[in-house]
């Protein structure tokens, strides 16, 4: 239950990131991403009481991180600029099947039972059902960038599995992950994008920014699956793209449709399913 509970405060981290991306649409996105990994980084200092020993981790593991959470952002912004928004990410939301169904094939001892498949398959449709409906045509045009954006959906899911397998290591060295990770999108923006000035209320949403979806989130999810099964954490993943859905129709001030409200019931009824297995 602590593992569900510690997951589920990431997503609803994550759920904010639209709104706040939405919010920074004018800020190149590795600028954007690259101080908001800075800032995260920070949450590591009181969570290890400024002990720098838990910092430091073998080359392997934070390769690993950096793989992570770098890599992530790095093809899932390549898709957002290539292939159509509302696609390019509902095929990075295939993420939380990924860690379903490859569980078994990243973690030794872990099966994977048919209810795992249909919790997951019912959790994946009902995610489709978020993002379409926000108001999308739901039109696929074939585009490049669906291919980062699988990618991209890979690179988490792994990610997220792999981190079972290393050597443990204490979730304060998240912030080394970030810190990297952070420095190596700054690098990016030098070379990919223009100079941009920021506003004080720009570094005031990008603090809570990283505060929240791109750093807290990251330590809550490390800790969650630390304690948990990662087939269930997998499965209850899809309510992200739930709750990002919802949070834009509150900021906007919009009702939720009816395929969003079905939804909702998809995707709960999935997780239920998911995380009753044993």
């Amino acid at each position: 239950m602590t593992a569900h509970l510690l997951a589920l405060g990431a997503m609803a981290l994550w759920a904010s990131l639209a709104a706040l991306g939405v919010s920074l649409s004018h800020v190149p996105p590795f600028l954007l991403t690259g101080l908001a990994l800075l800032v995260g980084s920070v949450i590591a200092l009181p969570l290890s009481r400024f002990d720098w020993r838990q910092w430091r981790i073998p080359t392997s593991t934070l390769a690993l991180g950096v793989y992570g959470l770098f890599g992530y952002h790095f093809l899932f912004f390549i898709a957002l600029r290539h292939a159509p928004p509302v696609q390019a990410n509902l095929v990075n939301y295939l993420w939380p099947l990924g860690i379903v169904v490859m569980a078994p094939l990243f973690l030794p001892g872990v099966s994977l039972t048919a209810r795992h498949v249909l919790a997951a398959l019912i959790g994946f449709a009902g995610a489709v059902l978020a993002i379409l409906g926000r108001g999308g045509t739901g039109e696929t045009v074939w585009a490049w960038g669906y291919i980062p954006a699988l990618g991209s959906a890979f690179i988490w899911a792994s990610y997220s599995l792999l981190t079972k397998r290393v050597r443990a290591f204490p979730t304060a060295a998240i912030g080394s992950f970030a810190l990297v990770s952070g420095l190596l999108s700054l690098l990016c923006h030098a070379w990919l994008e223009p100079t941009t000035a920021l506003s004080a209320r720009d570094w005031g949403l990008i603090a809570l920014l990283g505060l929240g979806p791109l750093g807290g989130a990251f330590f809550l999810w490390d800790a969650a699956l630390k304690r948990g099964d990662a087939r269930q954490i997998g499965v209850l993943s899809f309510l992200t793209p739930l709750l990002s859905t919802l949070t834009l129709l509150w900021v906007r001030g919009e009702a939720p449709s009816a395929s969003v409200v079905l939804a909702a019931v998809m995707i709960i009824g999935a997780a239920v399913m998911a995380t009753r297995i044993r």
